[in-house]
């Protein structure tokens, strides 16, 4: 059964850190293109990050560049976003989704599967 789950959410200070983990079963994530996405009751799915198949090429949203890092750790089929220099704005549930494509995007409409979301709320 194919299965994307997302680990790693909490509560954070602002300035603070959190490292999120996707990691799959029925599937390897080193031969899909993997996105970060994040929702709020106020706006749209966005794209926070994405990385290629292969993990040659990574993208970041304008929000969140210099501060968000997404890496592929293929031994235990995991990809991660680590998140540094929290703020409110970075509040929200985060999705990861996987997709064949052999580059990724930002866009929530190029991707096939689909995890169930952490939220991550940033907040004093």
């Amino acid at each position: 059964q194919l299965q994307l789950v997302e680990s790693g959410g909490g509560l954070v200070q602002p300035g603070g850190s959190l490292r999120l983990s996707c990691t799959a079963s029925g599937l390897t994530l080193d031969n899909y293109a993997i996105g970060w996405f994040r929702q709020t009751p106020r706006k749209e799915r966005e794209g926070v990050s994405c990385i290629s198949k292969g993990g040659n090429h990574e993208k970041y949203a304008d929000s969140v560049t210099g501060r968000f890092r997404i890496s592929r750790e293929n031994a235990s089929n995991t990809v991660y976003l680590q998140m540094t220099g929290l703020n409110a704005e970075d509040t929200g549930v985060y999705y990861c989704a996987a997709d064949p494509a052999d580059y990724c995007s930002k866009s929530k409409y190029e991707y096939r599967f689909w995890g169930r979301g952490t939220q991550v709320t940033v907040s004093s």
